[in-house]
C-alpha cells in the first residue's frame, strides 16, 4: 500500500513538474513576443488590417493632327457570381428569368445558363465566371437582371473592372499608334506612340490608406493619407486621319490583288517631316492582312533601284560625270569579276545618257558610272553616302528602328564586287523610313529632316511640349545637283519606268525599285520586293511618299512600277482631289475680293458663330464618332468612346449645362 502511494505521488510530482515547465516556456514566449518581438508582430498586424491601395491614374488620349481620337481608355467589366450568396428562395425564384436575360444578352441558349448556374450552386462555387469584356452599357444592363439587381450580398453578383485602350478608328495605323500587350515571356510589350511616350501618357498613380473591416471589405482612413493620382497628358500626333485612310486602303487593295506577303506605305509632309500616314500590313494565315509589325520603321533590307539616287547625287557632286554622259549598255549584260549585272530589258538599251539610264533604271549604266569613277578610291564614294547620313539611324522615338548598313572599304566583308553592286542598290541595307527621309531631302531643297510622329503634348488647353522640325543635314548637295536630279526624277514618271503613273492633272517625281531578296538562298527561296519612292507635286513638293511591297505573286507581276507605283499614284490623286491646283484657280472667271474685306467678313462671321455657340450638352446621337469627339472636346468636355461608328447613346443628357473637364461617354455602333 505504501509502495502504491509512493508511485502515485511520483506521478503527481512528474505531472506538476511538466505543467510547471510548460508554464515557464509559455511565460518566456509571451515575454519574448511582448518585449522582444512585439514591434514585429504589431507591424504585421497593422499590415494585415491597414493597407495602401493604388489609385490608378487616367491615361492620356492620343489624337490625330485634326483632333480625331486615335486611342483612349475605357472601362471593361468581368461579371462573376457567388452562388452561395443568394437565399434558397431567391435563387429558385429568379434562376429562370436570370437565365433568360443572360441568353438574350450573351447569345447562348437559356438552358445553358440555367444549368451552369445550378451547377455552380451545387458545387458551392463562389467565383463563377458569367461574362467578360463587357462595355459600360452592357455592365449597367447586366446589373439590372433578375437576382443580380439584389446586389452583391443578396444577389451574388461580383464585378471586376479594368481599363483597356480602345482605338476608335479601328485597326488602321494600330502598330504606330501603339498598344500594350504581354509577350511570350510574360513581360509587358508596349509599342508605337504608346510605348515611345509612355512617361507622358501614363500619369502618376495615387495611394489611399484603407482599413479592413470585413472579408474583402476595406474603407478609407481619412483624406490626409491619400496621394492624389495625376492624370496622363494627351498626345497630339502628326497623323492625318483622311490621308491615313487613303494610304491604308490603297496598300491593302494592292496587297490583296498581288497576294503579297507584306508591305508598308509612309506619307510625310515635305517641309516639316510630319508623318501624315503610315500603314504596315502583313499577311495572316487565313489570307487576311493586319498590322502586326512596323515594317516601315524596323525592316532594314536591300533597297534595289531606289538607292540609285544616292549614287547619282554623289557622281554629280564630285563632278565625275554629267547627266548627259553617254554609256553603252552592252546588250544589257555586263560581267564584273565573274558576276553578271543585267538590265530588265533583254538586249539592253543601246547607247544612252546617264540621265536616260536613270529614268529607265538601267543597272548597267549606273554600275558603270559608279565603278568606273570610284574603283581607284571607293572610300570617296562611301564618304559621300556617310555624309548624306545613310549609315546612321534616324533616331525616331518609336522603338525598334532598323540599323542601316553601308559597307566600308575596311570591312572584312568588302570585296571586289561590293562597289559595283552598291551602284544599283545591293549590298546595302536601309529601312523604308530611312529611304523616304533621303528622298524627302531632295524634295525639300536639300534639307534632310527627321520624321516626326508627334506634334505636341498637352494637358487640356496647355501645351506641355512642342515638337518642331529637327534638321539632320542642312544641305545634302548643291543647288545645281538638286536641279538635275529633280529633273530626272520627274522624267521617271513622264517617260521612264514610272510612265504608267503619269497624270496630266498633277505632277509627280520619284524612282521605281525592284529588288531580289534572299537571292543567296537559292532560286526557290528568292523573291522580289517592289517599291516606289518619290514626292508630289513635282514642281512644289508638299508630300513625299514611299511604298514597298514584299513577295508579290510573280504570276501577276513584281516590278515596282506595276506593284507599288499604283499605290503611290492613288494616294497622290486622292489628296489632290481636295486641294485644287493654282492652274485650276487661274481659270475661274471670278473677281476676288480684297484681302482686308475677306478678313473682316470672316472675323464678323466667326464672332456671330461664337455668340451662337451652344452652352449646353448637344445631342450627338447619329453623328460620326470623330465629329462627336471633336464637337464635345471643343466644348471642354473629356470624351470616352465605346465601340466604332456612329453615336447611338451618350451618358450625359442633351440640354444640361456644360461643366468643363466633365467626362461624357459615347457608345458607338
Amino acid at each position: 500500500m505504501a509502495l502504491e502511494d509512493k508511485k502515485i505521488s511520483y506521478r503527481i510530482y512528474l505531472v506538476a513538474f511538466m505543467i510547471f515547465v510548460m508554464a515557464v516556456c509559455i511565460s518566456v514566449k509571451l515575454t519574448n513576443i511582448q518585449w522582444v518581438e512585439g514591434e514585429y508582430y504589431r507591424k504585421l498586424a497593422k499590415e494585415r488590417t491597414v493597407k495602401n491601395f493604388v489609385i490608378p491614374a487616367n491615361k492620356g488620349n492620343i489624337y490625330s493632327a485634326d483632333g480625331s481620337l486615335l486611342a483612349t481608355s475605357i472601362p471593361n467589366y468581368k461579371i462573376r457570381f457567388d452562388a452561395l450568396a443568394p437565399k434558397e428562395e431567391d435563387f429558385r425564384k429568379y434562376l429562370n428569368p436570370l437565365a433568360d436575360s443572360l441568353s438574350v444578352m450573351l447569345g447562348k441558349p437559356s438552358g445553358h445558363y440555367y444549368n451552369e448556374l445550378r451547377q455552380a450552386r451545387a458545387n458551392k462555387n463562389r467565383y463563377f465566371l458569367v461574362a467578360r469584356n463587357l462595355s459600360y452599357t452592357e455592365y449597367m444592363r447586366i446589373k439590372s437582371f433578375p437576382l443580380f439587381r439584389l446586389g452583391a450580398f443578396k444577389g451574388g453578383i461580383i464585378t471586376e473592372q479594368r481599363t483597356v485602350r480602345e482605338h476608335p478608328i479601328g485597326r488602321i495605323a494600330e502598330r504606330t499608334i501603339g498598344y500594350e500587350r504581354v509577350d511570350h515571356k510574360g513581360e509587358n510589350l508596349t509599342v508605337g506612340i504608346e510605348g515611345a511616350f509612355a512617361q507622358y501618357l501614363n500619369g502618376k498613380e495615387g495611394k489611399r490608406l484603407m482599413q479592413k473591416i470585413a472579408k474583402n471589405q476595406w474603407k478609407p482612413i481619412g483624406d490626409d493619407n491619400e496621394v492624389e493620382p495625376v492624370d496622363g497628358y494627351d498626345i497630339i500626333s502628326t497623323i492625318d486621319v483622311y490621308i491615313q485612310d487613303i494610304a491604308h486602303h490603297a496598300l491593302l487593295k494592292q496587297l490583296e490583288y498581288y497576294e503579297a506577303d507584306h508591305g508598308c506605305v509612309v506619307v510625310m509632309e515635305t517641309k516639316t517631316g510630319y508623318v501624315k500616314a503610315i500603314s504596315n500590313l502583313g499577311r495572316n494565315m487565313d489570307g487576311s492582312y493586319s498590322e502586326t509589325v512596323n515594317y516601315a520603321v524596323w525592316e532594314s533590307h536591300e533597297p534595289g533601284s531606289t538607292f540609285k539616287l544616292a549614287g547619282l547625287i554623289a557622281l554629280l557632286e564630285d563632278k565625275k560625270v554629267d547627266t548627259s554622259k553617254v554609256y553603252d549598255t552592252r546588250g544589257g549584260d555586263i560581267t564584273y569579276f565573274g558576276r553578271h549585272v543585267r538590265d530588265s530589258k533583254k538586249g539592253g538599251y543601246g547607247k544612252i545618257s546617264l540621265a536616260r539610264g536613270f529614268e529607265l533604271s538601267s543597272n548597267t549604266v549606273l554600275v558603270q558610272a559608279v565603278y568606273d569613277n570610284y574603283k581607284e578610291n571607293p572610300q570617296e564614294f562611301v564618304d559621300h553616302l556617310n555624309r548624306f547620313g545613310l549609315n546612321k539611324k534616324l533616331g525616331v522615338p518609336i522603338k525598334g528602328e532598323g540599323r542601316p548598313y553601308i559597307p566600308q572599304p575596311e570591312d572584312p566583308r568588302w570585296s571586289r564586287i561590293t562597289l559595283p553592286w552598291m551602284g544599283f542598290g545591293y549590298g546595302v541595307s536601309m529601312t523604308p523610313l530611312q529611304t523616304l527621309t533621303f528622298y524627302n531631302a531632295v524634295a525639300n531643297n536639300g534639307e534632310m529632316i527627321r520624321p516626326l510622329f508627334v506634334k505636341e503634348i498637352k494637358e487640356w488647353d496647355r501645351t506641355i511640349k512642342r515638337f518642331d522640325k529637327e534638321v539632320i543635314n542642312p544641305k545634302i548637295c548643291s543647288v545645281e545637283t538638286l536641279k538635275k536630279v529633280k529633273a530626272v526624277l520627274e522624267n521617271v514618271v513622264k517617260r521612264g519606268t514610272g510612265s504608267k503613273l503619269y497624270s496630266k492633272d498633277f505632277s509627280m517625281a520619284g524612282k521605281t525599285g525592284t529588288a531580289q531578296v534572299d537571292y543567296g538562298k537559292g532560286k526557290d527561296n528568292m523573291y522580289y520586293s517592289s517599291s516606289f519612292a518619290g514626292y508630289f507635286p513635282a514642281d512644289n513638293p508638299q508630300y513625299s511618299c514611299i511604298v514597298i511591297i514584299h513577295k508579290p505573286s510573280t504570276d501577276k507581276g513584281y516590278y515596282g512600277a506595276d506593284v507599288s507605283g499604283p499605290v503611290f499614284k492613288r494616294i497622290a490623286q486622292k489628296i489632290f482631289t481636295d486641294v485644287p491646283s493654282t492652274d485650276q484657280i487661274k481659270k475661274l472667271d471670278k473677281k476676288i475680293k480684297k484681302q482686308e474685306q475677306l478678313y473682316a467678313s470672316y472675323y464678323q462671321k466667326e464672332q456671330r458663330i461664337k455668340e451662337k455657340a451652344p452652352k449646353a450638352i448637344p445631342n450627338t446621337i447619329g453623328m460620326s464618332g470623330m465629329d462627336a469627339v471633336a464637337l464635345l472636346g471643343n466644348m471642354g468636355l473629356k470624351v470616352q468612346v465605346l465601340g466604332v461608328g456612329k453615336v447611338k447613346k451618350q451618358s450625359l443628357a442633351p440640354g444640361q449645362p456644360v461643366n468643363k473637364k466633365q467626362t461624357i461617354i459615347l457608345e458607338l455602333s
